[in-house]
């Protein structure tokens, strides 16, 4: 029972099955005190507190990392922002995000890295992150991004939204050497740019300007060489590399072998790549136009098998890449791929696509919570301040109800800036309902209710 006697803590969430990676206690809850785990335990031992939220038999997690969205600002906030982008965050049960670096400026030296903290310091909803960018132009300002306090690197090797120009070879392999000595790790947009840019010439060339021949443009040899190319500069020169969404099996299979030879190399993959075969191409068009592009059944079949049962993917993150309905072609979504632009939203479908995976029996709740909380957070340096439930530490967590099934029929329900997404339409089991970041809920009962400026940048050696 409660110590009647010691004042109460802050916040206690009750009646819940607690699920970590090492498992799951039911009828079970946390207690919080000063932004922090303060304890852990059955309901009946849990004390008295300020507020308390009865779970009614939910499941309550480690807070959500996503490592890996564009929230756009600065200089692309038309399409989304800080503020937006971690509303939708906080109202999809993801309580850290780590921006990407492809900005307006992009992030590739210390004062544009501290401009992006600043405009997140002011707005953000819920805790934050950015990567830096390696270039051509910046591999002597490595050590200056370490210490500006960048979460990890990343190198963008085939054309991408902004058109962030690739380092060469021998830039790639002084820059891991760089980075190796910081500690950090590189990420890597991992698609062989002169495959891409052949086929989408010849393509264009021939007429071919369906949303499928955007996917043919990019076949799965591009992922898998860049892959095993940066592999093996990372096997020479030992530096910690990340390969960020993997979309194919093939790809996979590929990490698979560089974990086997002793290599400190990582991997995410995305709900839509686990989820769709290209066939949602065909059926909703440039809306589903993504980089690299969402596979066929026999790459996701083996995306399945080696990359989630087998374990070479260590993450589960977004790639959440919001854009408007004109530069999407929402109104003409088979019209020629060429002028449409790729990416979609993704941060408050996350949750409910992997919470389906496991109402399927496709994944059990531990590893779900292991690839969506956990092992981001020790991937990138965060853990166990956040992706944990350890007394000491963040008092980030979600509640989810993993029974709700529910479809996501209107698109602008959702709280992103811009809001195209495929996953409209589509049908979930599960979904977050309590979201607290620090100790402070942020979202509940269908409400974001935090204040922006809550989330606060988080900090790593």
């Amino acid at each position: 029972m409660s110590d009647t006697d010691a004042d109460p803590v802050d916040l206690v969430v009750r009646d819940c099955t607690v699920v970590t990676p090492a498992g799951r206690t039911p009828d079970a809850g946390v207690a919080v005190e000063g932004g922090e785990i303060a304890a852990v335990a059955r309901s009946e031992n849990l004390p008295d507190a300020d507020r308390v939220i009865d779970g009614e038999g939910d499941v309550l997690v480690p807070g959500i990392v996503d490592c890996h969205i564009h929230n756009r600002e600065p200089g692309l906030e038309y399409k989304e922002d800080w503020e937006t982008a971690t509303r939708a965050a906080a109202a999809g049960g993801v309580t850290t995000v780590v921006g990407m670096p492809n900005t307006d400026p992009i992030v590739d030296r210390p004062e544009r890295l501290e401009l992006k903290f600043d405009r997140a310091e002011a707005s953000a909803h819920v805790d934050f992150q950015s990567y830096a960018v390696v270039t051509s132009e910046n591999l002597d300002r490595i050590p200056a991004l370490d210490e500006a306090g960048a979460l990890g690197y990343k190198i963008f090797l085939g054309s991408t939204v902004g058109d962030v120009p690739a380092p060469n070879d021998g830039e790639i392999l002084e820059a891991m050497r760089a980075i190796r000595e910081t500690g950090k790790r590189l990420g890597f947009h991992e698609e062989n740019g002169e495959i891409i840019d052949f086929y989408t010439e010849k393509f264009k060339a021939e007429g071919k300007n369906d949303p499928i021949h955007h996917a043919r443009s990019r076949p799965v040899i591009a992922e898998r060489e860049a892959i095993e190319r940066m592999i093996t500069f990372a096997e020479e020169t030992g530096a910690k590399v990340h390969m960020f969404h993997v979309s194919s099996g093939s790809g996979a299979e590929a990490v698979a072998r560089g974990k086997e030879r002793g290599v400190d190399v990582t991997a995410e993959t995305c709900p839509h790549y686990l989820w769709f075969t290209e066939d949602v191409l065909r059926e909703k068009g440039n809306v589903a136009r993504i980089q690299p592009p969402i596979r066929d059944e026999a790459e996701r079949a083996k995306l399945w098998e080696v990359g989630v049962d087998g374990g070479a993917v260590d993450c589960i993150a977004t790639d959440h890449a919001p854009h408007t309905d004109e530069e999407k072609k929402v109104d003409d979504p088979f019209g020629n791929t060429w002028e449409a632009i790729s990416g979609f939203v993704g941060l408050e479908t996350e949750v409910p696509v992997m919470l389906t995976f496991v109402n399927e029996g496709r994944l059990a709740l531990e590893e779900w919570v292991r690839r969506h909380s956990t092992r981001p957070a020790q991937v990138w340096g965060m853990y166990p301040q956040k992706g944990s439930l350890q007394v000491g530490t963040d008092a980030d967590f979600s509640v989810v109800d993993p029974d709700l099934e529910w479809t996501l029929e209107d698109r602008r329900d959702l709280h992103s800036k811009t809001r195209v997404t495929p996953f409209e339409g589509e049908t979930f089991t599960g979904k977050a309902v309590t979201t607290v970041v620090r100790g402070e809920v942020v979202y509940e009962d269908g409400e974001v209710v935090g204040e922006s400026g809550h989330g606060t940048r988080v900090n790593v050696d």
